[in-house]
This record gives C-alpha cells, structure tokens and sequence, in this order.
C-alpha cells in the first residue's frame, strides 16, 4: 500500500489524518493547536502525577507549570489573531505571519520553558527524569516527540 493511503485510526487514510491534525505547511494547524491550548490545566496536572512531583521539588514544577500556562496563552492569542484571515492570506502574508509565530512561538515556548525546565529537571531521580524525557518535549510540554512527527 502507498504511504499515503495506509489507514490510520478508524480506517481513515493517513494523509486525510494528517491533514486534520496539521496545517498545509506540515506544521501543526489552528484545531490542534487550540486543542493543545486548550487542555493545558488537565495536562499539566497528567504530567505532575506522572512526574511523581515531591513537596520538594513543587516550587521548581510551579516555574515549569508557569511556563506551560504562560505558552498556552500565548499560543491561544495567536489562534484567535489568525482565525478565519488565513485561507484568504496571500502566500507573502501567510508567510509572514507563520514567521511571527515562530518567532513568539520560540520566545515564548522554547526559551521560557528552558529556562524553567533546566532547574526543575537537574535534581530530578533517574526515573523522573525518564518520565521527563518522555513528556516533557515538544510544544508546552504538550507532547511526546512521536507526535509532533505525526507517529503516535
């Protein structure tokens, strides 16, 4: 079977899943993104439990948490900014808006998240830090490697 055509969950054809989760440029589109921002208090929870967060170590996944909140809200400010403008976009005006989420995306998301993370992860146990390996990357915190490639 093509590639494109392999069935993925339900039997819906690959691509038609892709298409769904990601924008036409191969990065994530507005529904996923609201989605991720949406259910950032619900995840962030999920990743606490998981972590296995000691009292000591909550000041440090409190910085961390601020971090994911502080990206969520960022990200779901420019969900509403590009609403509905950008199937009408011309190909330079989409581009220039996709630099300016980038932009914030990599101030706020990355550079934010790193600066908070690197404390927190230090004094981490082997198993918390494997845990952390695992959920920790990606947007926000927000997902697994695996699925920021569309494999899982």
């Amino acid at each position: 079977m093509r590639g494109s055509m392999m069935p993925g969950a339900g039997g819906m054809p690959m691509m038609g899943m892709m298409r769904m989760m990601m924008g036409e440029d191969g990065m994530f589109g507005m529904p996923m993104m609201a989605a991720i921002a949406g259910h950032v208090e619900g995840r962030l929870a999920f990743l606490k439990t998981e972590l296995k967060i000691t009292d000591a170590q909550v000041p440090l996944w409190n910085a961390v948490a601020d971090a994911i909140r502080a990206d969520a809200k960022t990200m779901g400010g420019m969900i509403q900014g590009t609403t509905g403008s950008a199937q009408a976009a011309t190909l330079p005006d989409r581009l220039a808006a996709r630099e300016r989420m980038m932009t914030a995306r990599l101030e706020a998301a990355l550079r934010k998240f790193k600066a908070a993370a690197d404390p927190f992860y230090a004094p981490l146990s082997d198993e918390q830090k494997k845990t952390a390996d695992e959920l920790l990357t990606g947007p926000m915190g927000m997902m697994c490697d695996r699925c920021q490639t569309g494999g899982g």
